[in-house]
């Protein structure tokens, strides 16, 4: 078949529709993957293993300095949708028409369709030229249950969880909607009703990108959704971008006990001040902890910092290979992080910047592999102090981090998804 796929926001959100487009094209398709960065310009420079026809669309959305506004709006705000529309304001909406537009002439020039969840110009643009869709979820709280609810509340019953899922879908409607129904009215379509369903959701497949060690599939959910696994493998095109163990890393693991690796991922600070008092508060937490660290900042050396024999910075390092040396990680509970942790067979410290990844640090402390989550907008040294003193006391959470780990290197996230396409549309 001719795929076309679309993506847009930061490497959480880029590398799985990597992962994907390398399986299919692997797999004797012909893929083009369209990615919209939010936030940098390092994927221009990206080519693809298997052969898989990778552009660029408006990329980066947003310069360092409105990234750091918009990451310091963002997680002092506490309510989760006003979070969220101001994401899509400063970041989605600016090149919306721009995504349209590429959407439109993928949907064209393709047989089968495949998004993001929140990428609805593909879903119209798909809808309107009557191609069949999937949509990509890569957080296992978006998909409607009796048996669950968004905001991790157990015990309700099946009355409760309802009562939360219809607070949940008229709050994201009410803040939403008007962006697909904008596009759908410059096709002459009729409106959308509900984001969940409608948008998020494809009545042809829709695919949960998460580990089955985090999400069982329920047994109301619609038989189009299916739960495919974590998306990702370790020899992606993108792989350069991450970097590379150097020897001085390897002498600094060799010379003294696992450390604890920190990373705030897309969401550490990118200009030379806010990042330096982040480093400094990273920093002070390992010394206070009484633990080796290794933090990584794309601009530690422009902040002054050096490395010691209790903490080495670095600017970027491939998560599967440097996580298993680690004793455990400090991160921002992104989706891809938090399994990449979870599969390396590490305890974790979440410090959530955004609600989804407060969502992610409930899963981790549930499954038994962390401690309570941290919030950015709160955080202090002495606070991230605690917990990874916590962490590296109670052996306990590195138990069953293994016995997660081992389960979660059985599965194959990109070959269960190439299955399940070509099970639906491989005639």
């Amino acid at each position: 078949m001719k795929i076309g796929m679309q993506t847009w926001g930061s490497h959480g959100d880029i590398r799985p529709f990597l992962a994907l487009a390398e399986g299919l094209q692997a797999a004797g398709h012909e893929v083009t993957l369209l990615m919209t960065c939010f936030d940098s310009a390092i994927y221009s420079t990206v080519t693809s293993i298997n052969g898989v026809n990778i552009k660029l669309i408006a990329s980066p959305v947003i310069s360092v300095e409105e990234a750091e506004k918009i990451s310091r709006l963002v997680y002092g705000i506490r309510d989760p949708m006003k979070q969220v529309a101001t994401i899509l304001q400063r970041g989605f909406e600016p090149v919306e028409d721009q995504m349209f537009a590429a959407a439109q002439q993928l949907s064209k020039d393709n047989d089968l369709l495949i998004a993001h969840y929140f990428m609805h110009p593909l879903q119209i643009a798909a809808e309107k030229e009557q191609k069949p869709y999937i949509s990509v979820v890569l957080a296992n709280i978006v998909v409607p249950s009796v048996y669950s609810n968004p905001l991790g509340f157990n015990g309700l019953g099946q009355w409760g969880h309802r009562l939360i899922w219809w607070i949940t879908r008229f709050s994201i409607n009410r803040v939403l909607l008007h962006y697909p129904n904008r596009l759908r009215k410059q096709l002459c379509m009729p409106p959308t009703r509900d984001i969940l369903t409608q948008v998020w959701m494809s009545p042809h497949l829709t695919l949960l990108a998460v580990s089955p060690q985090f999400c069982q599939r329920q047994p109301d959910w619609p038989a189009s959704v299916q739960v495919c696994g974590f998306l990702d493998t370790p020899d992606l095109s993108n792989l350069t971008i991450e970097g590379v163990i150097p020897p001085s890393l390897k002498a600094f693991l060799d010379a003294g006990e696992p450390p604890v690796y920190m990373t705030f991922g897309s969401w550490m600070p990118h200009d030379i001040a806010s990042q330096t008092t982040t480093l400094r508060l990273l920093t002070d937490a390992a010394k206070r902890a009484g633990c080796r660290a290794i933090i990584q900042s794309p601009s530690w050396q422009d902040c002054g910092f050096a490395s010691d024999d209790q903490v080495f910075y670095l600017s970027a390092a491939p998560h599967y290979a440097i996580f298993p040396h680690c004793h455990a990680i400090v991160h921002h509970g992104g989706a891809g992080t938090t399994q990449s942790t979870t599969r390396s067979g590490k305890p974790s410290i979440v410090v959530a910047h955004l609600s989804e990844q407060e969502h992610w640090g409930r899963e981790l402390r549930r499954m038994g592999v962390a401690g309570k989550f941290l919030r950015r907008r709160s955080l202090s040294s002495s606070q991230l102090a605690r917990q990874i003193k916590y962490v590296l006391n109670t052996p306990g959470l590195s138990v069953k981090a293994n016995t997660i780990a081992d389960a979660m290197r059985m599965e194959n996230g990109v070959n269960e998804a190439v299955k399940l396409i070509q099970q639906k549309f491989v005639v």
